[in-house]
């Protein structure tokens, strides 16, 4: 019989050119009988009996992957045909389980380990604390399959919070000194220091007494205690933020500065909270009383937004730039009568322009009354019967379900074209957008049919918006134009030319139910007072009749530019929003003139915009509710505003923006808020859930606007390359 060397030695090769052993394990069950399985990057096979394994062939080197789950011997497995997700299927006498192995080297956290956990029953969140000072937070909804919430850097938050204290003024401390910023500790005469979540504990402020946290909501009152290494920290689960913070190195009366372990126990007869320390170097153990009234009221910042409301509830000052609308409404609207009576006059032309005159009709025969037509007829025309339809509309259900069946989705230019932004009109039954390719378009509310094209601008379309009557839509661009176009005819009624500002025009829109116009350039906004006269010369119709007026203009503290604007047209309302780059959002009254508060660290980066709680025609919600706002910031998620507080009262995170402004939306009965997200879906949240509620998918690419229609429960949303996707109630 041939030695194995003399068979491979005819082609002068090397047996260790042939065939190499990569990797070897040994089992403590025998696997003889067992179907094995290998992709193109994976190798799977079962170790112990009950464990299946994954070695990588790409990376030899890495860690395996264990994955456990079955109770009895596994005996099969085999993988999916799609490398992204890539999938195993293992079978056993108890189970057959799929696995997404994406998923699986996904659960490990991070390196540092877990020293703390924590479960809030009443919003079923699980919160787990590290040793660098990180939180996750984790949804146990059912159905939502344990995902994260957020993750929270605890040093961050607290060189925040810090900030705030410091910007608003507040300095007033229990004791001998203030708060230090938590910034100090990057300078360079000392060491950046993590915060190790040594404990986390319940803590429940509505148990205080309302004189003391007087600036949290009944809603917003759910904390948690971190005990760490160097204080206390009484954190927001809905926000996301830290309320009231106690360095013990602040106390010259306590003995240990930098704790080791921690643990924390409320006190329920007095309101009381023990804190039992044990000194991170040396045999020290204290025992600490707090009272968490005193020390949130102490650092709490002074509501300054308890004076106002998006709804007026004052009369016009006569010192307002809003009393000019007021005192010339009806002297402007009876002119405006008068002039269109003295238009439908017949007046003497000067000229004659045609070649052929006709006869007087002197030697003709009088005219006789041959027919009389009936004129009371109503017509039954389409537009009739559309102004109809819109009055007899039903009202928009509050306790509707979400729109999440996929609807029409139609192509908003032949090609890749940039949707920047989308709004439906009043009544819900068009939806205009702007494009980047220099074009706005109008659609029915359906998205079927040829949409409506006003063609003119020379730059992106950022901002569009209806009038409160839907008879005007405006428009504004880069090329730092703004124009106002009839809706019915798509012909321009009103040019604002680029002479008129100093800086392109970041957002615009009708104010003051139609009686001005608001706009954003640079540092400032300007109020318009405008007239629309759509009334052509024959001889000089290039000739623009409608007119414009500044009224006021009022700029940012710090004079630092706008990059979104926001403010009520559909009922009266003396509050404008505005954000500025240095990460602010500035409350203006128009009623007395003036900015009325700032908001400041509103984001981790410039707001790109802000979306109120309008509400909607169709629709009715409590008058507190229209006091709400969202912010949104690339990298930050969403923001839920109090403007009575100043407050943020919910923070949304879990929709990927890490690189693009996405758009968002309020829906019109105010219980759900939509954005887009660059994962090519959108998300919906419930008002009462940091995580959305849910993802919608079916988009070709990153969604940059979204819109609820205020009439019907529809969605609607734009995407990076020009498609326009419609979504609907089950």
């Amino acid at each position: 019989m041939e030695n194995p060397q003399d068979i491979f030695s005819s082609n002068g090769g090397c047996l260790s050119d042939i065939v190499i052993e990569k990797y070897l394990v040994e089992s403590k069950e025998s696997v003889s009988h067992v179907q094995l399985a290998c992709s193109m990057q994976d190798c799977a096979f079962p170790l112990d009996g009950t464990e299946l394994c994954i070695w990588n062939t790409k990376d030899p080197s890495r860690q395996l992957l264990i994955l456990r789950g079955h109770h009895q011997p596994i005996t099969a497995m085999a993988f999916g045909n799609k490398v992204n997700p890539l999938l195993i299927c293992s079978a056993s006498l108890d189970y057959v389980i799929m696995w997404n192995l994406d998923e699986c080297r996904e659960k490990v956290l991070q390196a540092y380990p877990l020293l703390s956990l924590f479960i809030d029953a009443e919003s079923r969140q699980l919160v787990t604390g590290c040793a660098d000072g990180q939180l996750w937070i984790f949804s146990l909804m059912d159905g939502h399959h344990y995902r994260r919430v957020a993750r929270v850097d605890l040093r961050k938050k607290t060189e925040t919070f810090s900030t705030r204290r410091v910007k608003s003024g507040l300095c007033s401390q229990p004791e001998e000194s203030q708060l230090p910023s938590t910034s100090a500790l990057g300078k360079g005469e000392q060491v950046e220091v993590t915060f190790p979540v040594l404990r986390l504990a319940p803590c429940d402020l509505s148990l205080i007494p309302n004189s003391a946290c007087g600036c949290l909501s009944s809603e917003n009152t759910r904390c948690v205690w971190i005990g760490s290494s160097v204080g206390l920290f009484v954190f927001n689960l809905a926000n996301l933020e830290v309320e009231a913070a106690l360095y013990y190195k602040d106390f010259q009366s306590l003995s240990i500065l930098l704790a080791g372990s921690c643990a924390l126990r409320n006190r329920t007869a007095d309101q009381k909270v023990l804190c039992l320390l044990a000194s991170l170097f040396g045999g020290k153990i204290a025992v600490l009383e707090i009272n968490p009234a005193a020390l949130v009221t102490a650092q709490q910042c002074p509501s300054m937004g308890q004076s106002l409301s998006v709804p007026a509830s004052s009369c016009v000052l006569p010192t307002s730039p809003l009393y000019l609308g007021i005192a010339k409404e009806k002297s402007t609207k009876a002119a405006s009568e008068q002039r269109c009576a003295a238009r439908n006059v017949m007046k003497d032309q000067r000229l004659v322009f045609h070649s052929k005159v006709r006869s007087s009709g002197y030697a003709s025969a009088p005219h006789v009354t041959m027919f009389s037509p009936k004129t009371n007829i109503k017509s039954e025309g389409k537009g009739s019967s559309r102004s109809r339809s819109s009055c007899a509309r039903e009202a928009y259900p509050v306790e509707c379900a979400v729109p999440t069946k996929p609807g029409p989705q139609v192509a908003a230019a032949p090609t890749c074209t940039r949707v920047c932004c989308i709004q439906y009109s009043g009544d819900g039954q068009w939806l205009a957008c702007g494009l980047a390719n220099h074009l706005s378009l109008v659609f029915d509310a359906s998205l079927t049919g040829t949409p409506a094209v006003f063609s003119g601008h020379d730059g992106a379309v950022n901002a569009v918006c209806w009038s409160q009557d839907r008879r005007w839509l405006l428009s504004a661009a880069r090329d730092g134009t703004l124009r106002v176009w009839s809706a019915r005819g798509a012909e321009l009624a009103l040019l604002l030319g680029k002479d008129m500002f100093s800086k392109p025009i970041q957002s615009a829109q009708f104010y003051y139910i139609d009686a001005f116009i608001l706009l954003s350039s640079g540092p400032e906004f300007q109020l318009l007072r405008y007239h629309i006269d759509t009334c052509k010369d024959e001889i000089k119709r290039y000739k623009q009749k409608s007119k414009s007026k500044l009224i006021c203009r009022l700029s940012t503290t710090g004079a630092v530019d706008m990059t979104s604007l926001s403010a009520v047209n559909d009922f009266y309302s003396h509050i404008v929003l505005a954000a500025g780059r240095n990460r602010t959002v500035e409350v203006f009254d128009l009623n007395a003139g003036c900015s009325a508060a700032v908001i400041v660290e509103a984001h981790s980066r410039p707001v790109h915009q802000i979306c109120q709680n309008k509400g909607s025609s169709f629709t009715t919600q409590q008058p507190q509710a229209y006091n709400l706002f969202l912010t949104t910031a690339v990298g930050d998620g969403m923001r839920l505003w109090d403007l009575r507080t100043l407050r943020c009262e919910r923070h949304f995170e879990g929709h990927p923006t890490r690189g693009y402004p996405c758009g968002i939306a309020f829906s019109p009965c105010g219980r759900f808020a939509a954005c887009g997200a660059e994962d090519r879906h959108a998300y919906v949240y419930e008002m009462g859930s940091s995580t959305f509620s849910h993802r919608l998918a079916g988009h070709t690419d990153t969604v940059t606007g979204v819109a609820f229609n205020p009439s019907a429960p529809q969605l609607a949303t734009a995407t990076l390359d020009g498609k326009l996707q419609l979504f609907l109630a089950e």
